[in-house]
């Protein structure tokens, strides 16, 4: 992997880390009284990628600490100009990403993240998207499974939309629902993965995410 798209990681849960961890845990138990069901389908070692449903800006955070597991996930990169910020975010698990720039170099910063053994948070819908409705996702993330040897869970985040809807500027009070996917096997084949494999896997991804989703939003 070329030098430039190495990402440097701080694996350890730092003080920091814990305090930041404890202070948004008591704000979601305030906010949104969070229930979580199937956090230990989340594997406690190796490389998996776990891919929440994308309904608003603050789905990230509720996938952050579903986990023991310390879980890293992009930032775009003006958010590193500042020295004492970007120490901040990476030891809080975000490393930078150039938005707008070419998606291998994205992708290529999360395949580092995933061969060092960690826990990526990564988008499979891409932007974020509205409806119950959980449309043919990107191939991006069982592209990078399939190079990594991740597995992927899925997670549905139910609420969300309302905790802040488009255009809303902070956060409002609601009732969050997750539930956590088994984890799904990235493409595999004894050669290179054909394009066609890493598409299947990719609707069961969709299948997974749309069952978890409704599942969280209390629906059959």
């Amino acid at each position: 992997m070329p030098e430039e798209h190495q990402v440097t990681l701080n694996p350890d849960r730092t003080l920091i880390y814990r305090f930041t961890a404890r202070v948004m845990s008591l704000l979601a138990k305030i906010l949104f009284h969070p229930i979580v069901e199937g956090a230990e389908n989340i594997p406690l070692e190796g490389p998996v990628l776990i891919a929440p449903i994308h309904r608003s800006n603050v789905d990230f955070a509720f996938t952050l600490f579903i986990s023991p597991r310390k879980v890293f996930f992009m930032a775009k990169e003006s958010l590193f100009h500042n020295a004492h910020f970007a120490s901040l975010l990476g030891q809080l698990g975000a490393f930078p990403v150039q938005r707008g720039s070419a998606d291998r170099s994205s992708m290529a910063s999360a395949e580092d993240v995933l061969r060092q053994g960690r826990a990526l948070v990564l988008f499979p819908e891409g932007t974020r998207q509205e409806g119950l409705e959980v449309k043919t996702l990107h191939d991006g993330a069982m592209f990078i499974a399939a190079r990594t040897g991740a597995m992927v869970v899925p997670v549905g985040i139910g609420g969300s939309e309302k905790a802040m809807p488009v255009g809303a500027k902070i956060p409002r009070p609601a009732r969050i629902h997750i539930i956590v996917g088994k984890p799904i096997s990235p493409p595999a084949s004894e050669g290179r993965v054909a394009r066609s494999t890493v598409t299947a896997k990719s609707e069961e991804l969709r299948l997974e995410l749309q069952k978890v989703y409704r599942q969280s939003m209390g629906l059959s």
